[in-house]
């Protein structure tokens, strides 16, 4: 059986669309993560020990380019509302390869700071959020296995990427570390955006409001100022803080230790792998769209 997505107005989602933005997204993820993300923690100490520029200083420029992106996905959201992920998500890994090689080469400690903040510009355009979206409205009521399948692949970034560019750094030196993992990030995501991502862009379905939805307790306005929101929103803020100092702080902590860096690097894969187990369907649960819906009966 052929699965195929029809919305009014925009052209059936063929199974081999899907398929291949699926793919894509899986490639694309998993890369972004590990060129933006994983690399820094491993190559911390080295920069630090060799620019003269303090750990604390070249961290706080990490954690600004978090922050951006975290704005940046605002204005990102809205375009992929209307417009659909492949112009922006293709446009964010050439802003992020274009970051990495600023990065590498960063004279003084503010242009790196300036390129890190670029950077956080383009992990907005490529990190999860916007392929969670893309992937929820192509896949529509399949959407759970899509994304399950695209948190399972993604989950491996710091497993394959951390090692790598351990023994990348013991052999090149941090700068062109960078330098090569952003030509991987050249070659792998901005192709694999562009010719991945073009299934028709289902139309964004209009929102079923009774009269008493238009009043003010069910608007999103409200509904963002409300108790529940704020609060679970506070948790998770809290919980990911906790989680991304954990990361950071990992491998440079293991070298004050005195293990040398593909140890550490290694340990900080095995978080990785951690997270695909830990995201894994169960046995007893075959299908993880099954327990999204209720209670599972196998």
């Amino acid at each position: 059986m052929t699965l195929a997505i029809s919305r009014p107005g925009q052209a059936s989602l063929s199974r081999a669309g899907l398929r291949s933005a699926l793919i894509a997204l899986c490639l694309t993820e998993t890369t972004s993560y590990g060129v933006l993300y994983y690399a820094f923690p491993v190559m911390a100490t080295q920069i630090s020990a060799t620019t003269g520029w303090s750990t604390i200083s070249i961290t706080a420029g990490f954690s600004a380019a978090q922050l951006i992106a975290a704005l940046v996905g605002i204005p990102v959201g809205r375009w992929l509302d209307h417009h659909g992920p492949r112009l922006v998500m293709t446009a964010g890994s050439a802003l992020a390869v274009l970051a990495t090689v600023m990065i590498a080469l960063a004279p003084s400690l503010p242009l790196f700071i300036v390129a890190w903040l670029l950077a956080g510009v383009a992990m907005g355009a490529v990190f999860y959020p916007p392929a969670f979206t893309a992937l929820t409205r192509w896949y529509g009521e399949h959407r759970v296995r899509a994304l399950t399948w695209l948190t399972l692949a993604a989950g491996l970034a710091s497993t394959v990427f951390a090692p790598t560019t351990a023994r990348l750094l013991q052999e090149w030196g941090w700068r062109n570390t960078f330098l090569i993992l952003a030509a991987v990030l050249a070659v792998v995501t901005i192709p694999a955006h562009w010719w991945g991502l073009r299934a028709p862009w289902p139309a964004l379905p209009a929102p079923a409001l009774t009269r008493a939805d238009a009043q003010a307790t069910n608007t999103p306005a409200a509904i963002v100022r409300s108790l529940p929101f704020v609060a679970i929103t506070t948790g998770l803020s809290l919980a990911s803080f906790a989680a991304f100092a954990a990361v950071i702080s990992l491998v440079p902590l293991l070298l004050e230790r005195g293990l040398d860096t593909g140890t550490a690097a290694l340990a900080l894969g095995l978080g990785g792998a951690g997270q695909v187990a830990g995201r894994s369907p169960t046995r007893t649960c075959p299908d993880i769209s099954t327990c999204v819906r209720g209670p599972c009966s196998s």
